[in-house]
């Protein structure tokens, strides 16, 4: 299954109630578990970003299905990147010619 990172940063919505953050990591944890995927983690940060999580989704149709419908709720912005483990960049990598 694809991986994928996502960084976060919270709206002025999120902030407000940034005390819930335990309980919308659950909540979006059951919704990725919903679209056949899985969080692995997920960190809060100082710096550019407010959080980062690590999750893996059956295709990138079913990631744009839950990040909009995260983004939706306001607590949260996301950007996503699609990841690769070595093992699986290194049989894509094997193809150059």
């Amino acid at each position: 299954m694809p991986h994928y990172v996502v960084l976060g940063n919270w709206t002025e919505q999120g902030i407000r109630t940034v005390k819930d953050v335990p309980k919308r990591v659950e909540a979006s944890r059951a919704l990725i578990k919903k679209n056949g995927g899985e969080l692995h983690t997920v960190f809060v940060t100082m710096g550019k970003y407010d959080w980062v999580a690590i999750m893996e989704a059956p295709n990138d149709d079913a990631v744009m299905q839950i990040m909009l419908t995260l983004g939706a709720q306001g607590n949260t912005r996301t950007t996503t990147m699609k990841a690769w483990t070595p093992q699986d960049a290194g049989k894509v990598l094997a193809k150059i010619p």
